[in-house]
């Protein structure tokens, strides 16, 4: 079973989750797995706030599936333009 955003190896440089750190939900974002985007996507049902602290991430920060994030928030109820330019992991990244 996937861990969750609690113990997600995305946090591995981190003592505690502090999801209110852009830098570690972007974290989360590149390197969560899928337990851990589960939990986000729980917790950004409920706050307005995170779903915009997502997309401001996905559409300015490298990530791996910009718009999976994009297509989630949209499901969501959020206003996302699905064709908006992202940038692009795998030319900014050794990957």
């Amino acid at each position: 079973m996937d861990p969750g955003v609690e113990s997600s190896r995305a946090l591995w440089n981190r003592d505690r989750l502090a999801l209110e750190s852009d830098e570690v939900l972007a974290q989360l974002l590149d390197r969560g797995e899928m337990g851990a985007w589960r939990d986000l996507y729980r917790l950004a049902r409920m706050d307005r706030t995170l779903r915009a602290r997502i997309a401001r991430i996905v559409q300015t920060v490298p990530t791996p599936l910009p718009r999976f994030w994009l297509a989630a928030l949209a499901d969501l109820g959020e206003p996302v333009d699905l064709a908006a330019p992202v940038p692009d992991y795998y030319q900014r990244t050794t990957v």
